[in-house]
């Protein structure tokens, strides 16, 4: 034997081993490890340029402030007598912050033609200064998110906690996957072909549709205000948004956020432009030739005003209009009614109730019902209204403010006609009259339970801190109940994952679902949107980015190269030799292409040779 086949004795897993086996191992090793380094260095050193590419700067922005004098308005309204100005107060506590002068329509004009000379430059840039844009207005608002946070709260009466989910994480999320997957919702993307067409390449590519514009509401007035412009100027567009009046305070604020991070990229910053109006001047930047796309988020009466007025330029638009959104509880949650019980209450009350997602129903079944009840009542009754910026450090605040007291007394009536008709009303009902705010917008939360279908409160929305509970026989009745209103917007169900909840799932007429959640579907960017009552179309993931860009679709030649490409055959140029030979030729052709079968195919090729 030799010297390198002799057998060690070494302790450990080389016994038996060979020198010659254990140096072939030392070898193989070597290699693994080297080829791994290379691999982690290149990758590194790819990762670093990628972020070289697209560094972060930061960028500082005045905070609005409040007048020296502070001042209570005793009355609020958003209307004040002898100025066509917008009249700004803080819905908590009826604090003056400001009045904001409403564009005109020569305003509009203005505001269009800046953001056009800015988009036409905008269009030609990569996806990569696209990202940096981005990536600099997200360092921005989680740097600054305290002060983002406050701002909204003051403008829009909701608690820090509210404003930390609903303002800056929906927020940052839909920076986030914008960052990360928008460049691959937006590259080319190829199509296939078929036997005919075989030498043609198909692909379809997304192209900026130029000046877009969204209307949005004053629940969120940080995401809704800055969540379209993320999607139009990553799809290379520009964007008007008009602000609720409600929130013109803040709007002016939040649009520098975006326009901050232009302007230290080296962009134009006229490139995004929120304005403010009163509602008889909306109808002229909805109806307006130059604007290409419209978002709106509002109501369904104005809904219809505003596609009724975008028809006149046939401008397409995207409506989300809220919701009646339901809860359906499954026997199968049983275990699980803890945890389902946070879930209600946070998905209930976020926002004062005042989101377009929110629970506004909880459809229970029979085994789970009066746990549900049973444990709502004490939760709600110990909530604690307030305005959370006043409150001393010692004073919580659960349920902040809603924006105005216009819909209390309709609030109040639906409660009082379902009790008429056998709802029990456990907890609140009626608006609040704070004992500290008392010009703030406060409604009491309230629990209203055993309310039927044939209720008013169960087919309007509320848009308010009221949680509604029914009774349903079983998941069929129970998925009847939750399509019953004009609503389809979003919907919850809890329960085991069974042919029961797969069931219910598929059944409802809703354009999302959370299953086991509430709201999840937001959180990870999918598209957003409804159908019937609640609107059309969809913004955010994938179909909301390409939904704002033309769709055009390219068919080239494969082998253009080699001399290949469409010709018409000489049985068929005009002036046509022969009709009947002809017609005959082209039957040839589509059986060639579509015969079913070899047989089909194979008569096809003999026609084309008789018409040859």
């Amino acid at each position: 034997m030799r010297p390198e086949e002799a057998r060690l004795n070494p302790d450990g897993f080389l016994a038996g081993w060979s020198q010659k086996e254990i140096t072939r191992l030392m070898y193989t090793l070597l290699v693994v490890v080297s080829a791994s380094v290379a691999i982690l260095v290149w990758y590194s050193v790819r990762l670093v340029e990628w972020y070289a590419r697209e560094p972060v700067i930061d960028y500082e922005l005045v905070t609005p402030t409040t007048p020296d004098e502070k001042k209570i308005l005793d009355k609020p309204s958003i209307k004040a007598s002898g100025t066509t100005a917008i009249q700004c107060y803080a819905p908590a506590t009826g604090e003056f912050l400001g009045f904001v002068n409403p564009v005109t329509p020569e305003g509009i004009d203005r505001a269009i033609e800046k953001t056009q000379a800015a988009q036409k430059k905008w269009a030609y840039t990569t996806f990569s200064q696209r990202r940096q844009v981005l990536r600099c207005i997200q360092a921005f608002i989680l740097k600054n998110q305290d002060e983002i946070c406050r701002i909204a709260c003051l403008d829009s009466g909701k608690t820090m906690i509210d404003a930390t989910l609903g303002e800056i994480l929906v927020t940052v999320e839909k920076l986030s996957w914008t960052v990360l997957h928008g460049e691959k919702a937006l590259r080319p993307s190829r199509r296939p072909t078929n036997f005919l067409m075989a030498y043609k390449a198909n692909h379809v590519e997304y192209e900026p549709l130029g000046v877009v514009a969204a209307l949005v509401s004053w629940n969120y007035p940080l995401h809704n205000l800055v969540g379209p412009m993320i999607s139009a100027i990553f799809a290379g567009n520009g964007i008007i948004v008009k602000a609720s009046e409600n929130t013109a305070w803040s709007a002016a604020y939040f649009s520098l956020i975006v326009k901050g991070a232009l302007h230290v990229c080296g962009h134009d910053p006229n490139l995004v432009q929120a304005v403010t109006c009163w509602p008889q001047t909306a109808s002229y930047l909805t109806s307006h030739p130059s604007i290409s796309h419209v978002t709106f988020i509002g109501s369904r009466p104005v809904a219809k005003l505003v596609a009724a007025s975008a028809a006149k330029s046939l401008t397409p638009v995207v409506a989300e209009l809220g919701g009646k959104d339901a809860a359906i509880i499954l026997d199968s949650a049983k275990k699980d009614l803890p945890r389902i019980i946070e879930i209600l209450l946070r998905g209930t009350f976020q926002a004062a109730g005042q989101n377009c997602i929110g629970i506004e129903r909880i459809i229970a079944l029979p085994e789970v019902y009066d746990q549900i009840v049973k444990a709502l009542e004490p939760r709600v009754r110990a909530l604690r209204v307030g305005s959370i910026l006043d409150a001393p450090k010692d004073q919580q605040v659960d349920v902040g403010a809603m924006i105005s007291d216009v819909s209390f007394g309709r609030l109040e009536n639906l409660i009082q006609l379902a009790v008429k008709d056998g709802a029990r009303l456990l907890v609140g009902g009626s608006r609040l009259h704070h004992p500290i705010h008392r010009s703030g917008h406060y409604f009491q939360p309230t629990l209203l339970v055993d309310v039927t279908q044939d209720m008013a409160i169960a087919n309007e929305e509320c848009f308010g801190p009221v949680c509604t509970v029914m009774r349903a026989s079983t998941p069929d009745e129970a998925v009847t109940m939750a399509n019953a209103p004009n609503f389809g917007l979003g919907a919850s169900v809890f329960g085991s994952w069974d042919w029961a909840m797969r069931i219910v799932v598929k059944k409802l007429k809703t354009g999302m679902v959370a299953v086991n959640d509430f709201a999840a579907y937001y959180a990870v960017q999918l598209p957003f949107g409804g159908v019937g009552g609640s609107g059309y179309g969809r913004f955010a993931g994938e179909e909301g980015l390409r939904g704002l860009c033309n769709i055009r679709s390219v068919c080239d030649d494969r082998w253009g190269w080699a001399g290949i490409r469409t010709a018409i055959p000489a049985q068929i140029r005009y002036p046509i030799p022969e009709t009947g030979r002809g017609y005959n030729f082209t039957k040839g052709v589509v059986n060639i292409g579509y015969g079913i079968g070899l047989k089909g195919r194979l008569e096809g090729l003999k026609g084309m040779w008789k018409s040859r």
